[in-house]
């Protein structure tokens, strides 16, 4: 049950921290007998004209906690809004209440069968999933309401969906089986709960999954621009800037009507992430014999980019791009490159070797270079070239940058038009991967497992980068409602969760 304070606008707290003096006694001794005592101030905390006494959380992944690769207990006792609830019960916040998993194994169940991977833990050289079976069952519902509303997979237009929650709706991909655990109903929408709980303050971190889970399926979705019926998208697809528009304003509308306050925030530049940026375009190491035998074989498919050439159907500079060579040392792997011309009609394939600028998706390392069926002719990224799943080209590249724009321009503005407090997380990622950040003594960057701001999975920060975050979440929120939280220490959230918890 969710404790609810007497509403103030205005509410005033008092904390005492107390300063541990040196040495027994709380003395400190000098060459004289006089005593030095330490006079201590009490430390004044106020919500200032926001009032954090039902605080609710609104998103998706990045709201719930999720991190390595699943939703477990522990990230969801580190997720943003739990540190940004502990930190408003310094100023009259109330009981933050999470739909906790059963476990820190991670993954989900459905009817016994498992529809969710556990969680990633390091095993000394590479992320690897745990070795256990989930006992979180989505089936067996939970009894709210939930503050913290993050559910993962959720894109915008999910949060105004009646029945996004129905348990009879995930078997056949029609609800989404996170919020079926804890909806109120089959019927009830993630913002119709959220709005039950008659939220005095919430925060709102939804938009990144309307261009991401394209992103990490290596563009095969379907970049939705000015379809306006989101019914007809596939789960990898790129909503349509209107339909995100139409969807967000509505969504920041229904909480400014119920009077709360409240802080907003953009959507990353998911090009940045670790999952982005691990795996090099070159990572094919062939002795001079391989490399041979491999050119050998493309030998055919060359040819029939010069006889292309040749005869005006490509130019000379895209048969130069599509040419597959590989040489002694580090090679690019071979990709399928939808936007080069189609030349099926001459059984001349869309073939070509990966450049710098071509991203590799982070699950491709554990399959460039495995053989198919067991065949050592047919090595994948090399005899055999990657599908387009596996990599994000500079064309797929460029609809994923746009989109993200459109929609941060979105946000921004939504949140101006309504006066809420607003996060621009999209640059403070980009610091991170671009130069790095200091956290208290400790320095957070972009690169995978020992870089400290993201997790297992190259997507979801960790709990030390969840707890960076927050502290820029309580920035604007200060900024904003004349309120002084305190930031939150980076020496209390860790980087990496171990195996056995």
């Amino acid at each position: 049950m969710v404790l609810k304070n007497i509403k103030n606008r205005h509410m005033k707290f008092t904390k005492y921290k107390w300063l541990l003096l040196l040495l027994a006694g709380a003395v400190v001794s000098c060459s004289s007998d006089d005593d030095h005592g330490v006079i201590v101030e009490p430390v004044d905390y106020t919500s200032g004209s926001a009032d954090f006494s039902t605080y609710v959380a609104i998103g998706n992944t990045l709201t719930s906690g999720y991190t390595d690769g699943a939703l477990f207990r522990a990230g969801q006792l580190n997720s943003l809004p739990n540190i940004l609830a502990q930190q408003f019960e310094l100023a009259g916040g109330g009981e933050f209440v999470q739909p906790l998993t059963s476990d820190n194994i991670g993954g989900l169940l459905y009817g016994g069968t498992v529809i969710e991977a556990p969680r990633l833990f390091f095993n000394v050289s590479a992320p690897a999933r745990l070795n256990a079976t989930p006992t979180t069952e989505v089936t067996t519902r939970l009894t709210g309401p939930f503050n913290n509303m993050g559910v993962p997979g959720a894109k915008s237009f999910h949060l105004l969906a009646k029945g996004y929650g129905n348990v009879a709706g995930v078997a056949t991909f029609q609800a989404n089986p996170y919020f079926a655990r804890f909806a109120s109903s089959n019927t009830a929408s993630i913002l119709e709960d959220a709005i039950g709980q008659d939220p005095t303050f919430f925060s709102l971190w939804i938009g990144s999954n309307d261009v991401l889970v394209y992103a990490i399926n290596g563009g095969i979705g379907v970049n939705q621009a000015g379809n306006d019926n989101p019914g007809t998208y596939g789960s990898e697809d790129i909503t349509d800037p209107e339909v995100f528009k139409g969807a967000y304003s509505l969504i920041v509308a229904a909480l400014k009507a119920t009077g709360a306050g409240g802080v907003i925030a953009n959507i990353p530049n998911v090009l940045t992430i670790p999952y982005f940026t691990t795996v090099p375009h070159n990572p094919v190491p062939l002795d001079a014999a391989t490399a041979g035998a491999v050119n050998q074989a493309y030998a055919p498919y060359n040819g029939g980019l010069q006889f292309a050439a040749q005869n005006n159907l490509i130019t000379t500079e895209e048969a130069a791009k599509r040419t597959i060579s590989f040489a002694t040392g580090k090679n690019a792997v071979v990709i399928v490159d939808e936007s080069l011309t189609d030349l099926t009609d001459y059984d001349i394939p869309s073939y070509r070797n990966a450049t710098a600028l071509d991203l590799i998706v982070f699950t491709a390392s554990n399959f460039i270079g495995t053989a198919v069926e067991g065949n050592p002719q047919l090595i994948n990224g090399v005899s055999v070239p990657l599908e387009d799943k596996w990599v994000l080209t500079p064309e797929e590249q460029a609809e994923v940058l746009a989109a993200t724009t459109l929609f941060n321009q979105t946000i921004k503005s939504v949140a101006e038009e309504h006066q809420f407090a607003f996060v621009d997380v999209n640059a403070i990622l980009n610091q991170v991967a671009a130069t790095g950040v200091t956290f208290d003594e400790f320095s957070l960057n972009a690169n995978l497992v020992f870089g400290g701001a993201f997790s297992l999975d190259g997507i979801h920060p960790t709990a030390r980068g969840y707890a960076y975050l927050a502290n820029k979440f309580l920035e604007a929120i200060n900024a904003k409602y004349g309120s002084n939280l305190p930031p939150v220490k980076a020496s209390g959230y860790t980087t990496v969760y171990p195996k056995d918890m």
